[in-house]
This record gives C-alpha cells, sequence and structure tokens, in this order.
C-alpha cells in the first residue's frame, strides 16, 4: 500500500515543508515574466506555452549540460575508443540512435521533476513501502558509487600522465577528491556559477578531442556511411552491446529529475509548466548532441589509428594515451598530453556531479535534513574510500585494472531497471503526473526503449557471468541473486500498475 492515499488535489502543507528539496526558493534561478500581462490578455494561460524567447531559454539551459556529463565521463570516452579501435567505424549509427534512447529517457526524468515539483528519489519515497524504498536506495548508492570509482580513476589516469609519472595512481584519486570542497565552494555562489563550470569542461573536452579528431584526419565518406548504414557483424557484437549498454546512467536519471528544479516554474500554471518542458527539451537535445559529438570524435580518432591492427584488442583507457602517442607523435602540442587534458575534463565533471546526484539521491530517499557540505562529504567519503584502495591494489597492473572496469560496468547493468521502471511508472499515472502524464505511444515507446536497454544489459550480464563464474557453490548463488533480481524487477513492473492515488495532482490548472 501507498502511504498516500487520498486523490485530492491539497496545497503542500507545514509537514512538506519541512521535508528536503532540491533546492530552496532562494537558490532558483527566476526566470523573467515581462510579457505575462500579454500572454494573459491572448489567453495563452487557458492553454499553450507563451511565444519562444532566447533570453529565457539562456535562463533554462544549465541542467541539460549537467545531465550530459555522463555520457561523457571516463567509462563512455573507454566504451568509445574501443568501439572505434574494433569496430572502426561502423557502430557510429548504433551511437546515434543510443544517445536518442538516452535523450528520451533524460527528458522523461525532467518532465517529472518539471511537472511534480519533486525528483524521482523522493516521489520513489512516498510511492514504495519501506522495504523496497531501501532496496532501491542501496541499488542507486551502488550505482553511483561504482559510476565514481570509473571516474576517479580516471581523473588519476589522466593526472599522472600530465605530471609524467610523477604522481602515482592514488595521488590523483586524493587530489580528485578535493573536487568535493570546489563543488561546495561553487555552490556556495549560486548554481549559475557552478554551470558556467561545467561549460567551460565541457567545452575542455570539445576542443581536445576536436584537436585530436583533425590530427587524426578520419575519412570524412567512411565517417558519414558509418553514421547512416547500420552495421553489425560477429566481432562488433559485443562492443555494439556495450555502446547501448553504458549510455544510461543509472545516478543520472535521478539527478535529471533534481537539477530541472533549479528554475522558477508556477506549477499551478499549467502553460508555465509546458514552457519549462518546451525550453528544458530544446537545451537537453542541444547537449546530447553536444555529447554525441564528443563521443564521435573520440570513437573516430582509434578508428582511423588502429582498427584492423594488433593493437586494437589491447587498448584501454590506462594505455589509450601512450598508443595515441605512437601513432600521431608529438607535434607542437604532444597528443599524449591533450587527450589527458580532455579525459581530466571529462574525469572532474564526471565526479562533482556524482557528488551532486549523491546529495538528492540520499537526501530524496532518506529525507535527512543536514548541511550540504556534511552530505557531499559523506556521498564523496562512499565512493572515494574504496576507490584509494582499487588505486593502491591496482596501481601496477592495467590488464587489473580493465577487468576491474568490467566488474563495474557489470555493477552499473544490474541497477539500470532499478531507476528506469521507477520512473516510467510515474510519469504514466495520472494521479502523480496530472494532464502532463505520458500518452499512450510515448508510452509504448520508451517501455520498448527500457526493455531494449534492460535485454541488452541482461546480455552483458549473462555473457559476463559465464565467463567468469565457475564452481558450484557460486553458480548457486549466482543463480539465486538472478531469480531475487528478476523478482524484484516483475514486483517494480507490478507495482506500477497499481499505484494507489497520490496526495495532490502535480498541477492545478488556473
Amino acid at each position: 500500500m501507498s502511504q498516500l492515499e487520498n486523490n485530492e488535489p491539497l496545497l503542500i502543507n507545514e509537514e512538506d515543508e519541512k521535508e528536503e528539496t532540491a533546492y530552496d526558493e532562494t537558490e532558483k534561478v527566476h526566470i523573467v515574466r515581462e510579457e505575462d500581462d500579454d500572454d494573459l490578455e491572448h489567453g495563452v494561460g487557458c492553454g499553450g506555452a507563451p511565444p519562444f524567447s532566447w533570453k529565457k531559454l539562456w535562463l533554462f539551459t544549465g541542467p541539460g549540460f549537467l545531465m550530459s556529463i555522463a555520457f561523457l565521463d571516463p567509462g563512455n570516452l573507454e566504451g568509445d575508443l574501443q568501439s572505434g579501435a574494433v569496430a572502426g567505424y561502423s557502430l557510429l549509427w548504433l551511437l546515434m540512435w543510443a544517445t536518442a534512447m538516452g535523450l528520451l529517457v533524460q527528458l522523461l526524468s525532467a518532465r517529472l521533476g518539471v511537472a511534480t515539483g519533486r525528483h524521482l528519489a523522493e516521489l520513489c519515497r512516498d510511492e514504495y513501502p519501506t522495504w523496497a524504498r531501501m532496496v532501491l536506495w542501496i541499488m542507486a548508492e551502488l550505482a553511483l558509487i561504482g559510476s565514481d570509482i570509473q571516474e576517479v580513476i580516471g581523473s588519476a589516469i589522466a593526472i599522472k600522465i600530465l605530471s609524467n609519472g610523477i604522481l602515482p595512481l592514488w595521488a590523483g584519486v586524493v587530489i580528485t577528491a578535493l573536487d568535493c570542497f570546489v563543488f561546495l565552494f561553487l555552490e556556495n555562489y549560486g548554481i549559475r556559477k557552478l554551470e558556467a563550470v561545467f561549460a567551460v569542461l565541457i567545452a575542455t573536452m570539445a576542443v581536445s578531442f576536436a584537436w585530436m579528431f583533425g590530427q587524426a584526419k578520419p575519412s570524412g565518406s567512411e565517417l558519414l556511411i558509418g553514421i547512416l548504414v547500420p552495421k553489425l557483424s560477429s566481432r562488433t557484437i559485443q562492443k555494439a552491446v556495450g555502446v547501448v549498454g553504458c549510455i544510461i546512467m543509472p545516478h543520472n536519471v535521478f539527478l535529471h529529475s533534481a537539477l530541472v528544479q533549479s528554475r522558477e516554474v508556477d506549477k499551478r500554471q499549467k502553460y508555465r509548466v509546458q514552457e519549462a518542458l518546451n525550453y528544458y527539451t530544446i537545451e537537453s537535445t542541444i547537449a546530447l548532441f553536444v555529447s554525441f559529438m564528443i563521443n564521435l570524435f573520440v570513437t573516430t580518432v582509434f578508428a582511423k589509428g588502429f582498427y584492423n591492427t594488433d593493437l586494437a584488442d589491447s587498448i584501454g583507457l590506462v594505455n589509450a594515451g601512450q598508443y595515441l602517442q605512437d601513432k600521431y607523435g608529438g607535434g607542437v602540442f604532444p597528443i599524449l598530453y591533450i587527450w589527458a587534458i580532455g579525459l581530466l575534463a571529462a574525469g572532474q565533471s564526471s565526479t562533482i556531479t556524482g557528488t551532486y546526484a549523491g546529495q538528492f539521491i540520499m537526501g530524496g530517499f532518506l529525507n535527512f535534513k543536514m548541511k550540504k557540505w556534511l552530505r557531499a562529504l559523506i556521498t564523496r567519503s562512499c565512493a572515494i574510500i574504496p576507490t584509494i584502495i582499487v588505486a593502491l591494489v591496482f596501481d601496477s597492473s592495467e590488464a587489473t585494472l580493465d577487468v576491474l572496469n568490467e566488474w563495474l560496468n557489470v555493477l552499473q547493468s544490474i541497477q539500470i531497471p532499478f531507476a528506469l521502471i521507477p520512473l516510467l511508472c510515474l510519469v504514466s499515472k495520472e494521479q502523480i503526473m496530472g494532464s502532463f502524464k505520458i500518452g499512450p505511444l510515448y508510452q509504448t515507446t520508451a517501455w520498448l526503449v527500457a526493455a531494449l536497454v534492460i535485454l541488452i544489459n541482461g546480455y552483458l550480464l549473462l555473457e559476463f557471468f559465464t565467463s567468469e563464474v565457475s564452481g558450484v557453490v557460486y553458480t548457486g548463488l549466482v543463480t539465486m541473486f538472478t531469480a531475487s533480481y528478476g523478482a524484484f524487477i516483475l514486483y517494480l513492473i507490478a507495482r506500477g500498475i497499481t499505484f494507489t492515488p497520490w496526495r495532490f495532482k502535480a498541477v492545478s490548472i488556473q
């Protein structure tokens, strides 16, 4: 049974005001409303959104670019370079469509946050019984820790390269851990300052990898064929599965639903909600187009340099920079350091957004009221401590780091249904979304995309455990885990079908 029993549209009461929220009212970006009187005179408030405004688009720009960082983290970059080296240009079409699927999921997350004024973790806290809520929270935290380890290790590798090997991996991890304090410092100056820093980091990645793209001089015709003509072979199937599997990050689904609440939106007026959704759709589309181009640059550089070579199967994040240096040489700006700068920007930006996501996940599921610096410190420690251990243990072994990365990818894959299924169930319910629930066509498309992503990640899990797990005891444990895992997924789907009415609708139309 849900904790929320009645279906009457109610204003938020005093008890609700004490609950943890993504942003305080004083932290939100104010959206200019000079045209309000004209809008109301022409009846805009009764129907569609106000006319398009570049100024408003600029004010709404930010959350989508923070969200897009998850498409550019070191784990994704490693998937790009391995895809290019093994499959050449042939999987660029899949990268494009996987990014489009990721966009659809992230737009649903934004829609949920704008229409309800609450983020996914908060809604899960109210809609699920305590035991299920705690399982979802633990799964989200595990996904975040796994992702953060990859991101921090990526930053540490970049720092090791830029220091000419003077700083070992563990020292790079410690330096990266300090970004928590940078994040707290910037957050005190407002969300727009924080977004500006991320814009600089994304621009750094774009310039670095575009410069590498120019140095590599890939074939334009092969690139276009790779984007437009679907190709798949037995040799590239595993990399194809990896391309799709690493696009949707569980913590990013939670994050985007909270980030969109950094803008002031009057949820009592339907046309204001629709206006926000329109601008967020444009902004998120632009942000993920930029991320697609950056991923394309990385893929094509390694396709040009290493496809059909003896090195193709041995390239990973640790040795990629040296391989690039050996292939393309030094020049005025050695490509090794250009690669390291781009990788460092990817690692630093993704670790900060991971800290941000961790705050929302912990606050939403547990309704903790605590100082932001303390929550950020707790969230950061959960990832940094195991990462330092990993760096100390695996610093001398590239092969072992690659194995670790495979396990972390598996950890990410396992968590995906526990973010996607609650999201799709919630945005399909009129009791929760009001008139902004998604329609039948959108629901069907979203569930098909979710099913495809879950099946692809299921294939990854099956392949991994088939090759890694042996012995009666391990097989028995994996079988028990798989049965419990499948049962919980079925529970989430069944629960979504039978959600009890929520306490108030998302939008009271005026």
